[in-house]
């Protein structure tokens, strides 16, 4: 259960970080067609946010706390202590900068309104980069409690 929690989590982030990603390619040069195509990949975005958040808070709350001190006692304390504390604060504002930029590209007219443009498309590209980078400290979570487990319980047999 909690490897399918922490996949589910992961797969949500990426396919909302991939969709900012479209946003962003979409808004580069923007026609009527190319901003259609951006709402809908900037609803995908919001919604694919909160299935992660969602998800990824209810490991949290219902097994981190188990993994949490395991980490922080074995080889790599800093897995918690640096990169799942960033993770934690990026987690919280990530979703209303997604909504903020949804919204952005909804009530504005990104063809004439070339500054509401700009903020969507550096909004966007923000959202993609803090989303891999969540990834990515994800994983260095993940090393961590694998580390820990290695160098006690297992006794290296992972």
């Amino acid at each position: 259960m909690v490897s399918l929690l922490i996949g589910m989590h992961a797969t949500f982030g990426e396919i909302a970080a991939f969709a900012f990603l479209w946003t962003l390619v979409e808004l580069i040069e923007p026609s009527k067609k190319r901003i259609d195509r951006a709402k809908i990949a900037a609803s995908i975005g919001v919604i694919f946010i909160f299935l992660s958040w969602i998800v990824g808070g209810y490991y949290y709350v219902n097994y981190y706390k188990d993994v949490k001190p395991i980490i922080k006692e074995g080889p790599a304390p800093w897995a918690h202590g640096i990169a799942m504390e960033t993770k934690e604060h990026i987690f919280l504002f990530l979703p209303f900068l997604a909504i903020l930029t949804n919204a952005l590209i909804r009530k504005k007219d990104l063809i004439k309104d070339n500054k509401a443009r700009k903020s969507a498309l550096l909004l966007s590209g923000l959202i993609f980069l803090l989303a891999i980078a969540m990834a990515g400290l994800g994983f260095m979570v993940s090393s961590g409690a694998r580390a820990a487990l290695e160098s006690t319980s297992l006794g290296g047999l992972l």
